[in-house]
């Protein structure tokens, strides 16, 4: 098995911080890029979301009725004041709220491409807000290069 040594591996990791949002899908993209600065040539950029009750996840950027139809479809997946849920001490958004975010997910990896997120034409990063009243939320960005 070939072993390749790199020569110089730049690791760089900032914690972002997002305002607070509605319930919903938001598009935080530009929010990214501001709070990480320049990216480097070549790399990779891993985010992770720091919650339970949101996610992140990547899709269309151009047609705001996708976000729209994102929330009808997950209130209808995963309704609020069901009988069966044990965990209601936090409101009725709260334990829909988890079950949503496993199905969105909490972390992203993107290529980085002559200095560029590499994201399809259509594609941007959103917030999953799941919670009525989440709050700021946490990312860690790791950006390898």
């Amino acid at each position: 098995m070939p072993f390749f040594l790199y020569p110089l591996i730049m690791i760089k990791q900032k914690e972002i911080i997002l305002p607070s949002f509605s319930r919903g899908f938001h598009l935080i993209t530009r929010e990214i890029l501001q709070q990480l600065g320049d990216l480097p040539e070549s790399g990779l950029l891993h985010l992770f979301i720091k919650h339970t009750s949101a996610g992140i996840c990547i899709n269309e950027n151009a047609d705001p009725t996708v976000l729209a139809d994102f929330e009808t479809v997950f209130n209808r997946l995963v309704p609020e004041n069901q009988a069966y849920y044990r965990h209601t001490m936090e409101g009725s958004d709260d334990m829909p709220a988890h079950i949503k975010s496993v199905l969105t997910g909490t972390e992203l990896t993107i290529p980085v491409s002559k200095g560029r997120l590499n994201l399809g034409t259509w594609q941007g990063i959103y917030l999953c807000e799941f919670r009525n009243r989440g709050g700021n939320r946490m990312l860690v960005a790791t950006i390898i290069s």
